[in-house]
């Protein structure tokens, strides 16, 4: 999309505009993996009480759901709704030969899934080769093989959508480390001093398991993270991206690094080292998250304006009823995930909820459905637009024909469905009883039956909500974050945020026209376009100094 030509003024001035009154990763209760488990979000395990512990019981449309797999068409009206998809993921077979990828596809379009969600940066590098993170350093790789590039290929050749699914803040495995020379835990691993960019806890640890996560805090990290997503975009013709652990590891006791502590309270303004569970700190913690999910779609919108922006978001236990009751889940205040800004301020095109639960472990079908409900109230954009929602299940903690009840009941909701994953299809294969070939058999028998979710294979041709938007920096600030950025037109402030750690800002639901950036001082004419992300060019602040009168000479 082209742009229309700037207009700028950039003049110092004073800020007297009243501004109006303002407006999991996955799995619950599941059962401990096998050694091969997989580590991504869309697969790991949080553990939760057991069915036994909460002594609660199964009631009402979860619990006959599992024995009536049938499933009403939804309204096309709704956002999401025609999605049927599959996630691919590398911790195993599937992508890393030619060979592999062929019977990947052949068996996607054999089960009737429209689209593929396909993981590609797995921990800081990348089933691809043309990503600014290093390919991934696995023996089972082909040499030469680009599997990104060769699925997406295939996928698109049958119709099919890709997806390119990147872990963003998971980067490290010290059980099978990647041994590239360019890989990040080489210069900002755990022993590298201020240059280091991990997660840490208050006493210094950084493991959590086996994995290293990069703090999103730390503004280096930020910045690579969002290169990574951007480089996918550019350099693969994917239909989208998904964000997957973006968030805080498990826990809450985690943004301990002492460079993310200065930031903290220099942009707060409060002394000394906050508690895990100080609202204000988790407050500050939740932004920085928040911050690098509005750059990453933003700077990917600015590149691509129709790519898919899409999350798989968390639902740890039951689900509230509403915003209020959000806030109080650990989803909110355990690892800092605030999906339902992102939907209503547009970040989000396309939300995946990692719905992970088992019918046959009380009330957690009762949960699945209350958590489709849920998103489904906060599924608007503060322009009136919808975002795509889908409910992504956990197939391998189930037997098919709950797979197949659970996906039945998330269309009959309107939602998307997305089933995890082609690896690991049903909780037989996941605790290694029955091959992956026969599990795939088994799946696809239940969910391409009559008035079954796949009895009658669809494409998926929605395209996204209209974003539009800006997208600029401060620079020459000591503390670049935290600064108030207004968006006026017609002497009116339409729209109002925050700078991140790098002097970022951005918007996204605006509507389009002549609008004037105000911040710290400068300000900026330019025109929101009809659909896209305007880039706006730096605006240089630099502190004001007060020069005192001279006293009076003697006379």
């Amino acid at each position: 999309m082209s742009r229309p030509p700037l207009r700028a003024l950039l003049l110092p001035l004073l800020l007297g505009v009243p501004v109006p009154a303002a407006a999991q990763s996955a799995g619950q209760n599941a059962a401990p993996a096998p050694a091969a488990a997989p580590t991504s979000a869309p697969s790991e395990a949080a553990p939760q009480p057991s069915s036994a512990q909460t002594g609660a019981t199964q009631t009402g449309a979860a619990q006959t759901g599992a024995e009536q797999p049938s499933a009403a068409q939804p309204s096309p009206a709704r956002p999401g709704a025609a999605l049927r998809g599959l996630w691919i993921d590398a911790f195993g077979p599937g992508l890393k030969t030619p060979a592999q990828v062929r019977q990947t596809v052949q068996d996607a379009a054999r089960l009737g899934v429209n689209t593929l969600f396909v993981q590609a940066i797995r921990r800081a590098d990348c089933l691809c080769l043309k990503a600014s993170v290093p390919a991934i350093s696995d023996a089972d790789l082909a040499p030469g093989f680009d599997p990104l590039e060769a699925i997406t290929a295939q996928a698109h050749a049958r119709g099919m959508k890709v997806i390119a699914w990147l872990s963003v803040t998971g980067v490290a495995n010290t059980t099978v480390p990647n041994t590239s020379p360019d890989h990040l835990m080489r210069a900002h691993g755990p022993d590298a001093g201020r240059a280091s960019w991990l997660a840490r806890r208050p006493d210094g640890s950084w493991l959590e398991g086996r994995d290293a996560w990069l703090d999103a805090a730390i503004p280096d990290a930020a910045e690579y993270m969002t290169q990574a997503a951007v480089s996918l975009v550019r350099n693969y013709p994917v239909d989208g991206i998904q964000l997957d652990r973006i968030r805080y590891p498990d826990g809450g006791a985690w943004g301990y690094d002492p460079k993310v502590l200065a930031r903290y309270r220099a942009e707060s303004g409060r002394p000394g080292t906050p508690a895990p569970t100080d609202p204000a700190w988790q407050a500050w913690k939740r932004e920085q998250i928040t911050n690098l999910v509005r750059r990453i779609a933003l700077e990917v919108k600015a590149v691509r304006p129709d790519a898919w922006i899409s999350a798989a978001t968390i639902t740890y236990n039951d689900a509230p009823a509403d915003l209020s009751g959000f806030r109080k889940t650990r989803t909110y205040t355990d690892v800092m995930q605030d999906w339902p800004t992102w939907m209503q301020t547009g970040l989000l095109d396309l939300n995946v909820l990692m719905n992970y639960k088992r019918d046959a472990a009380p009330p957690q079908g009762a949960w699945f459905d209350r958590w489709n409900a849920f998103a489904q109230l906060v599924q608007t954009r503060t322009d009136g637009q919808r975002v795509a929602l889908a409910s992504g299940t956990a197939m391998y903690l189930n037997a098919p024909r709950v797979t197949a009840a659970q996906a039945a009941r998330s269309v009959q909701a309107g939602l998307g469905w997305v089933g995890y994953s082609y690896r690991t299809p049903t909780a037989d294969v996941y605790g290694q009883r029955q091959d992956t070939p026969a599990g795939l058999s088994a799946v696809q028998a239940v969910l391409t039956a009559p008035g079954a979710v796949l009895n009658t294979p669809r494409p998926w041709t929605e395209t996204p909500v209209t974003t539009r938007g800006l997208l600029g920096r401060v620079t020459g600030a000591e503390v670049p974050g935290g600064r108030t950025v207004q968006v006026i037109r017609d002497d009116r402030v339409i729209a109002q945020a925050q700078t991140d750690a790098l002097g970022y800002y951005g918007f996204a639901t605006l509507t389009p026209g002549p609008v004037e950036v105000r911040v710290s001082g400068q300000r900026w004419l330019d025109r929101v376009p009809e659909r896209g992300v305007v880039r706006l060019p730096d605006l240089l602040v630099r502190a004001v100094q007060i020069i005192p009168s001279l006293p009076p000479t003697k006379p």
